[in-house]
């Protein structure tokens, strides 16, 4: 039976030789997050049922998991909420990605290079060099992301990265000729070369850019939840259970619609919708107007409980200038002539950082409102 081996490597070379060898051997891989400390990477290798761990100095051996011929990939999904779930992707299934990815973006695998810059531990780096691996395309990984030696990759040669939107903002992405973007809160007047991409862990990547589905892709709209058929969806997640429903259509967990030009809207994640006096508001709608003014440089937007309005919209942002003052009042009066009255902020913390996972995903989970936020709090 095929082992699952843990890849306790950072990004760079010596990961691709670890993966490409893995996959030599008829294994399947485990990415493990080298940002996490060593007793939670270890805890996870056990989770996930690894039978061996490949380290950059060593290999050792462990009483793992089988997994089943054809399995390529097991990732972590981020677990902002509880727990993360390994997600079994299979070679026929990074093997579409790599091929609805490079026919989307017409990719000359003689002339075209990916850069792989952000943690291949995540679906967003590790498709980046799966899809390269697979397409016969040229890649140069990083370790971690760095915004001068990015922009040092695009001016010697690479043509392609895929970024989140905080990352995205720190370079000039005119360096290269296409830009994938993932991620919540993607900003509405992207450069004409950046391709905002909609994807998770369990579809192996991106597979609607720009709102289109890739070539493949099957995208419906039930109960106001996003649903995907596609194939490049997981197999299963590690302890066996299918997510799937009649049909084999995967259930995103996302809210959102099709518009009039045929194109799908996201609104994000189902369980994170607020409901304030009676009306439904979509925290990723403010998040994007927050982003939008000139004094955020970041922000995140909850639902926290409140006697009068059920829930209230409850804003974290961080300054673009820490010695500019932010009020509610002015930030309610910027929002208002984008977003509808009930859709506007009733409390407002100021804070240094938002608190992530180790993918780059805001942990809402700890956004709940606590004593470490009371100085920082505006209130209508």
């Amino acid at each position: 039976m095929p082992k699952l081996v843990a890849l306790d490597i950072p990004g760079g070379e010596l990961f691709v030789s670890a993966l490409q060898k893995t996959w030599d051997e008829g294994n399947a891989a485990f990415p493990v997050d080298q940002r996490l400390p060593f007793e939670e990477r270890r805890k996870l290798i056990e989770r996930m049922g690894a039978s061996k761990v490949i380290a950059p100095d060593s290999e050792h051996d462990l009483k793992g998991l089988p997994v089943e011929d054809g399995d390529a990939l097991v990732v972590a999904t981020s677990g902002t909420d509880g727990s993360p779930k390994g997600v079994v992707l299979t070679h026929d299934a990074i093997a579409a990605s790599a091929k609805m990815t490079s026919d989307s973006l017409l990719i000359d695998s003689s002339s075209d290079r990916w850069l792989c810059c952000i943690p291949v531990s995540h679906i967003g780096g590790l498709s980046v060099v799966t899809r390269a691996l697979l397409t016969g395309t040229k890649i140069e990984v990083h370790s971690k992301f760095s915004a001068s030696s990015c922009e040092k990759s695009g001016r010697s040669g690479s043509t392609l990265v895929s970024l989140v939107v905080t990352a995205m903002r720190r370079i000039d992405v005119s360096l290269f000729r296409k830009v994938l973007v993932g991620g919540s809160s993607i900003p509405i007047d992207l450069p004409h070369n950046v391709v905002a991409t909609y994807g998770m862990t369990e579809t192996a990547s991106g597979v609607v850019y720009d709102g289109i589905p890739l070539d493949g892709v099957e995208i419906k709209i039930t109960d106001g939840q996003i649903f995907i058929k596609s194939p490049s969806l997981l197999r299963c997640y590690r302890n066996n259970v299918s997510p799937f429903t009649d049909g084999g259509w995967f259930p995103s967990g996302d809210g959102g619609e099709i518009d009039k030009d045929g194109k799908l809207k996201v609104f994000g994640r189902i369980k994170h919708v607020i409901v304030s006096g009676g009306e439904m508001i979509w925290p990723a709608s403010v998040e994007r107007a927050l982003s939008g003014l000139s004094w955020v440089k970041e922000a995140a937007v909850v639902g926290n409980p409140d006697e009068e309005w059920g829930e209230i919209v409850t804003a974290f942002v961080v300054p673009a200038d820490k010695e500019t003052a932010i009020t509610l009042e002015q930030t309610r009066e910027a929002l208002g002539e984008v977003l509808p009255r009930f859709a506007l902020p009733r409390a407002l913390h100021i804070v240094d950082a938002l608190p992530k996972t180790t993918s780059g995903k805001v942990a809402k989970k700890q956004l709940l409102l606590g004593d470490e936020f009371d100085n920082s709090v505006s209130r209508d």
